[in-house]
């Protein structure tokens, strides 16, 4: 079995407060959350995750399954020091954190699924998308990314923030973002979604043609203690479009989970 290595980060806030772990879209780090993670640190001790080959992550040497990727999630749970966490994934790590969920039960208290969905396209196109990227390079991608991760206008209304999202796209091990692409073509748990008993949350951007409505209620819908909520005006990277809608949500869903 492949464990990847990841990079957790130390939690911040009130030392009282519950865990919250953050993870991130692929092409992305941990700056994904940097708009909404003032507000949750005054909730919630926060800490962030990267990909292999993203943000402070190192690269991957070799392949890896989304499994192996919630089991590299839950050996850095118990290496900051924690028993159980609160966890909120975007896309990719929205997928990590469903197998997260099947593989490690006992580690999350409740769960948030943005942007993501038990299944995301098809293997076809995740391995096509692999070989254009060893053979491009991430940078090939920024164009199709931007279309796909923001919401209209929000590129002019946060330039900063999406600005630095793009270069983290280009700025990726070319190789792990190729392994990342492959680990999501082999995803697919619609069928285990019955199987998870932790409270969810599936959150879906209005704009989001990567995982729209259909693949949040999908979610909210199989597992025995789930919910969904849409966001207006967000797309693919809501805690991007419209961070305080984020928090909002978070906060609400992880405070009714633990009453």
């Amino acid at each position: 079995m492949t464990v990847p290595a990841i990079t957790v980060t130390e939690p911040v806030g009130p030392a009282d407060a519950p865990l919250l772990l953050l993870g991130p879209s692929l092409g992305t780090s941990s700056i994904l959350w940097d708009s909404a993670a003032p507000a949750l640190k005054r909730r919630f001790r926060i800490s962030t995750w990267d990909l292999p080959g993203h943000g402070a992550s190192a690269p991957a040497t070799e392949p890896f399954t989304i499994g192996e990727l919630a089991d590299a999630v839950a050996d850095d749970i118990r290496r900051i020091g924690a028993t159980q966490v609160l966890y909120a994934g975007v896309s990719l790590s929205g997928c990590v954190g469903l197998q997260l969920l099947l593989r490690h039960p006992n580690a999350v208290t409740a769960a948030a699924i943005i942007c993501s969905g038990a299944i995301i396209g098809s293997a076809a196109g995740w391995t096509e998308r692999a070989t254009q990227v060893r053979s491009q390079s991430t940078s090939s991608l920024i164009i199709g990314s931007a279309q796909r991760w923001f919401a209209p206008g929000s590129i002019a209304e946060h330039p900063e923030l999406t600005g630095r999202l793009l270069h983290s796209l280009q700025n990726a091990d070319d190789e792990s973002y190729a392994l990342c692409c492959e680990a999501l073509a082999g995803f697919d748990v619609r069928d285990r979604l019955e199987q998870i008993q932790t409270p969810v949350l599936a959150v879906w951007g209005e704009h989001d043609e990567v995982t729209p409505e259909a693949s949040a209620r999908e979610i909210a819908d199989g597992v025995h203690d789930g919910r969904a909520a849409g966001i207006p005006d967000a797309s693919h990277l809501a805690p991007v479009d419209d961070p305080d809608a984020v928090v909002r949500l978070l906060t609400d869903f992880f405070e009714r989970s633990r009453s």
